[in-house]
């Protein structure tokens, strides 16, 4: 072990050059104690911010936005019979607009199909009224609480809507421009991602 009085610097004080071992760990004590009461936590008692009125409202303002947002836990369902997947992706490059951006990416994942399938009676014993849409959203979290849901409902001409959910995902991103003229506020673009599940 080596000792401490073997170290010569004029700048330490004499009597820790001279100490032993026990008033080095006197003196590293108070860093390695405890931390104070208002660090720790326990699971029998709650955290002081917790009993705060504000924090109970703030707290219930982001469920209640929430549950507007996610209308299924989720997407796609167990019980629907799935027949195919549909996947787009919506940009909205100016204007700063999150549901222009999810109904440009329910469009792109429903525009390049058709399906007959329902109204030919291709699956027996299954009418076209029997169609049903669960459509999974990737919208990044701080614009969820923005998104009109009956105006993504509105991109789809037909087959009933029975899920969508909101999940973390897409992008912001800098579109390069920042364009007064076209609604801008920045020069923020939204990127959602869709995926759209079709069944009976």
């Amino acid at each position: 072990m080596l000792s401490i009085c073997s170290i010569k610097n004029p700048q330490l004080p004499h009597f820790f050059l001279r100490s032993p071992s026990s008033t080095l760990h006197s003196l590293l004590k108070p860093q390695l104690s405890a931390p104070p009461p208002l660090l720790r936590f326990s699971t029998n008692q709650s955290h002081p911010l917790s009993s705060s009125p504000r924090i109970h409202r703030h707290l219930a303002a982001m469920a209640a936005e929430h549950s507007q947002v996610n209308t299924a836990a989720s997407v796609p369902n167990s019980s629907m019979k799935l027949l195919f997947v549909e996947m787009g992706v919506g940009y909205d490059q100016h204007g700063q607009d999150i549901t222009s951006a999810a109904m440009r990416a329910c469009r792109d994942a429903i525009s390049s199909n058709s399906i007959p399938a329902f109204r030919r009676g291709s699956v027996p014993g299954v009418t076209f009224d029997q169609m049903k849409l669960e459509i999974k959203l990737g919208v990044p979290q701080s614009l969820q609480h923005l998104l009109d849901i009956e105006k993504i409902k509105s991109v789809f001409p037909y087959g009933k809507i029975t899920n969508i959910e909101v999940a973390d995902g897409g992008l912001i991103c800098s579109s390069g421009v920042h364009v007064e003229e076209m609604g801008d506020k920045n020069d923020d673009c939204y990127i959602v991602n869709a995926a759209v599940y079709v069944g009976y």
